[in-house]
C-alpha cells in the first residue's frame, strides 16, 4: 500500500534522525533546505502564515535535534507548525511529475520571489535528493520520484572575481586602517588588525583566524615563522552546536578529524602578531584573538570592522566597487599573490588547504603578472616577423 506518511512529518523524521555526527553549519543548511521544501510541499488552503514566520517556524523549530513537540516552542511558532502539519501534502505525492517539478522551481527561488544562487538551489537540491533516497531505504517510497522529470543544471561560476584582489599596498593601506575604526581605549579595530593580516598573509579562512593559538605558532623575532592549522571555529548559532554555543569547535574544512596543514608566516605577519600579543596579550584558552571579554570575534563585529576600514582607506569612488568588499577576499588576494609570485602551485595549495586543481581553477583568472609575461613574449614573437623598413636611398 502506498505511504500516508505527510512530507512535513517525514521530514521531521529525516532531521533528527541525520543530526548526530554531522557538523552545526551541514544541520543548518538541512534545516534551512527542509524548511524551504516543506514550504512548497503545502496544500493552497486558508490562513497560510505569512512567509518568513513560516520559513523561520520551520527552520528553527520543526527540523532540530528535539523536533517541533519541544516543550520550549514559542506559542507562535507551535500554532504555525500545527498548521503546518495539517496543511502538508502526503510524501507519495512527489511521485507526480507536476508536484516534483514545482518543488524543484521553488527551489530555484528566494522567499521574495527572485532568483536564488546557483550554489544555494544546489544545495537544496541535494538535500531533496538526500531525504528521498532515505525515504526509499525506509520504504515509504519504492523509486526516485525526481528521476521521471528533466530540468537543466545551472552553470556555476567557481573562479574568483580578480576584481576583489588586492595587491600588497593596498593591504597595508587597509590594515592600517583598521587601527583606527573605533575608541582607541577599546581597541575595537586594533584587537583585529592582526585577524585581518593572519587573512591576508597566511591565506587563512575567517573560522580559522579566530581559532589561532599562541601554542600553534612560531613567531621568532626576525624572519620567517610558522603555523600548524588544525582547528576552525565558524558562527553558525547556538541552536545547531553540540555545546550550545554560536561557534562550533571542529577540524579543518574538507579534511579528515585531526589532520593539520602547515602555513609559513611571513615577516610582516610574524611582527603585528608579536605586537598584538604585546598589546592585548592571549585569551585564556590561548587564542590570539578576542573581543572585550575575552570571547571569540563575532562574524558581525569584523564585518562591520572591515566595512569601516574600507571606508576610511578607499579612494570614495572605489567604496561601491567589489575590491575587497568582504574579509573573505583577503584570502582571495593572499592565494592571488603567491601564485602571481612563482610560488609552486603544489605548495600554495598546501598552505590553503585546497588541492591544486581547485586553486588554479578558482584563481586563473587572478594571475595579472603570469598574463603579462605570456603577453611579452607573443608580442616579442609578432615583432620579429614585421616587415623591415624599406631604404628610400
Amino acid at each position: 500500500m502506498p505511504s500516508e506518511i505527510s512530507w512535513y512529518a517525514f521530514a521531521v523524521e529525516y532531521a533528527q534522525a541525520r543530526w548526530i555526527g554531522r557538523s552545526a553549519h551541514t544541520r543548518r543548511e538541512t534545516s534551512e533546505a527542509l524548511a524551504a521544501i516543506t514550504r512548497a510541499m503545502l496544500y493552497p488552503v486558508a490562513r497560510r502564515p505569512n512567509e518568513t514566520l513560516l520559513h523561520r517556524s520551520l527552520q528553527s523549530w520543526a527540523f532540530t535535534e528535539r523536533g517541533p513537540a519541544a516543550e520550549e516552542v514559542p506559542t507562535t511558532a507551535r500554532q504555525v507548525l500545527d498548521w503546518v502539519a495539517r496543511a502538508s501534502r502526503p510524501l507519495v505525492d512527489l511521485h507526480d511529475p507536476t508536484v516534483a517539478r514545482a518543488v524543484m522551481d521553488a527551489l530555484r527561488r528566494k522567499r521574495d520571489g527572485t532568483a536564488a544562487a546557483v550554489e544555494t538551489w544546489r544545495r537544496k537540491r541535494k538535500v531533496l535528493s538526500s531525504v528521498l533516497h532515505y525515504a526509499i531505504e525506509r520504504g515509504e517510497l519504492t523509486s526516485h520520484p525526481l528521476k521521471q522529470i528533466r530540468w537543466s543544471t545551472p552553470r556555476q561560476v567557481k573562479a574568483v572575481d580578480p576584481r576583489v584582489v588586492i595587491n600588497p599596498l593596498q593591504a597595508r593601506i587597509l590594515l592600517n586602517a583598521v587601527s583606527y575604526v573605533g575608541n582607541y581605549h577599546r581597541a575595537k579595530g586594533r584587537r583585529l588588525v592582526g585577524f585581518f593580516a593572519g587573512m591576508y598573509y597566511a591565506g587563512l579562512r575567517p573560522e580559522e583566524a579566530v581559532a589561532v593559538a599562541v601554542t600553534d605558532c612560531t613567531l621568532p623575532a626576525t624572519g620567517w615563522g610558522r603555523m600548524v592549522v588544525n582547528r576552525a571555529l565558524p558562527q553558525v548559532g547556538k541552536k545547531w552546536t553540540d555545546s550550545g554555543r554560536r561557534h562550533d569547535d571542529r577540524g579543518l574544512k574538507n579534511r579528515p578529524p585531526g589532520d593539520t596543514r602547515v602555513v609559513p608566516l611571513p615577516p610582516h605577519l610574524v611582527a603585528i602578531w608579536r605586537e598584538s600579543i604585546a598589546a592585548f596579550g592571549i585569551a585564556e584558552d590561548g587564542r590570539l584573538f578576542f573581543n572585550e571579554r575575552g570571547g571569540i570575534v563575532g562574524s558581525t563585529t569584523y564585518y562591520r570592522v572591515w566595512e569601516e576600514a574600507r571606508t576610511l582607506a578607499l579612494p570614495p569612488q572605489w567604496i561601491p566597487t567589489p575590491l575587497a568588499a568582504r574579509p573573505y577576499d583577503l584570502r582571495h588576494s593572499a592565494l592571488s599573490t603567491w601564485l602571481c609570485s612563482g610560488a609552486d602551485p603544489a605548495e600554495v595549495a598546501q598552505g590553503a588547504g585546497n588541492s591544486v586543481e581547485v586553486l588554479l581553477t578558482r584563481y586563473a583568472k587572478c594571475l595579472y603578472d603570469r598574463q603579462s609575461i605570456a603577453n611579452n613574449r607573443i608580442e616579442h614573437l609578432l615583432t620579429a616577423y614585421d616587415s623591415p623598413v624599406q631604404d628610400e636611398g
